[in-house]
């Protein structure tokens, strides 16, 4: 229901800004530019699913094969005490639990392609065992708050953005975004668990999670102590390492279950196939939506408003510069990306706006893009209060975002 009145409302919002622009400058080209919107985010909808689809089959091929070689249930019985906690619905070592696993150490390395395709296999999962088929449970909240926080431990994209735009220190971003990413993670698993009333002082949560802060602390001290390209190259390698680890690991598992391989990855590859046509809908119905709302100007006067209200207060307003990514970032993650490219570019990729884009397009993910995707794989239309915990976790990433600029940099 929410989606549904936020979409309507780009449109609503879109058309208002057009009128008032049109009745300003006697120009109907406003118009044009919606229409012309609507079709090339329609076909960006349908380009990023097309894309996608290849992705998928891989990776539910590889799951299929771990799932029936003993990957994913090893991993479920590793994680059990803690997702037992956090997740008290789901059955006792699920093989969901280690699909989850896998989710959430792929993004955590930046391993985008491998991330989406298992996080749409965990809703699958977590839709086979919902009692309401239409409506989000409580796991798949959860899941879908921490994955729409966009924790992630090593922003290689951001990074090696800065090194082609000329950066001095290309990775002097990543401690604030490390610090940023955090705080909206902490806030959306504070705000659900409150919600679902789970207890979060409980050893079995606060001791993982102190074993993160301790690993994140050591990831700081060698950054201060490596050179920043050095890092980036390093932390790429490593990255592309464990990804074929895990892919060689699946296959070799299946092969010591003396499963037949090949078929089991067709299997699953059919499923990512079928996956990858259920999601083109709903990616679409979102895209045109933003779009139109990009292109009737709504986005620019909302910034200038933004600013002159700030303006009005006697604040700093040195910081609305990013206004346009952080606008954009719970929206299109693409769009986002152009937005902090475009700030680098104008403002410089050393400048106050230049480093506080970068900080924030790593502070969370694209929420409605991570919702309509996840949500519309297993076709579910109640989606409850997931989207704005994740919102208030967004805002939540950006204003930590703004801080570390202002910490760091200011």
């Amino acid at each position: 229901m929410a989606l549904n009145y936020i979409w309507i409302g780009f449109f609503l919002v879109a058309v208002v800004a057009a009128t008032i622009q049109t009745l300003i400058t006697g120009e109907m080209s406003i118009f044009t530019d919606i229409v012309n919107a609507t079709f090339s985010s329609a076909k960006t909808g349908f380009e990023i699913s097309l894309g996608l689809t290849g992705i998928l089959a891989l990776w539910l091929g590889l799951m299929r094969i771990g799932e029936k070689g003993g990957v994913i249930s090893a991993f479920a019985r590793l994680t059990a005490p803690l997702f037992g906690k956090l997740f008290p619905e789901i059955p006792k070592n699920h093989p969901v639990i280690g699909s989850m696993f896998m989710n959430f150490s792929a993004n955590l390395l930046g391993l985008d392609n491998a991330a989406t395709p298992i996080g749409l296999n965990v809703m699958k999962e977590l839709q086979d065992i919902n009692p309401r088929k239409d409506t989000a449970s409580n796991p798949m909240i959860m899941f879908m708050a921490i994955n729409a926080s966009g924790l992630t431990l090593i922003p290689i994209t951001i990074l090696m953005y800065r090194v082609q735009l000329g950066a001095v220190n290309p990775a002097d971003v990543f401690i604030p975004i490390l610090l940023a990413t955090l705080t909206s993670t902490i806030v959306a698993v504070t705000f659900v668990s409150l919600r679902q009333r789970i207890k979060l002082y409980d050893k079995a949560i606060l001791i993982p999670f102190g074993i993160i802060l301790a690993f994140l602390t050591g990831m700081i001290v060698i950054f201060k102590n490596t050179d920043r390209e050095a890092l980036a190259y390093y932390a790429t390698a490593v990255s592309n390492i464990l990804l074929v680890a895990v892919i060689c690991g699946f296959i070799l598992a299946g092969v010591r279950k003396r499963i037949n391989v090949f078929d089991t990855f067709i299997e699953g590859a059919k499923e990512g196939f079928r996956t990858a046509v259920t999601i083109i809908p709903y990616l679409i119905a979102v895209l045109v939506g933003i779009g139109v709302f990009r292109a009737s100007g709504a986005m620019d006067l909302l910034i200038d408003g933004i600013k002159y209200f700030i303006a009005m207060c006697g604040l700093d307003t040195e910081w609305v510069g990013a206004l346009p990514t952080m606008l954009m970032k719970p929206l299109s993650g693409s769009g986002a990306r152009g937005m902090m490219i475009d700030s680098m570019n104008h403002y410089g990729a050393d400048s106050f706006v230049g480093r506080l884009s970068c900080i924030v397009q790593g502070s969370t993910d694209t929420t409605f893009y991570v919702i309509a995707l996840y949500f519309g794989s297993v076709a579910i239309k109640k989606i409850r209060y997931i989207l704005s915990y994740s919102l208030i976790a967004d805002l939540a990433g950006m204003i930590a975002a703004v801080f570390m600029t202002y910490f760091f940099s200011g």
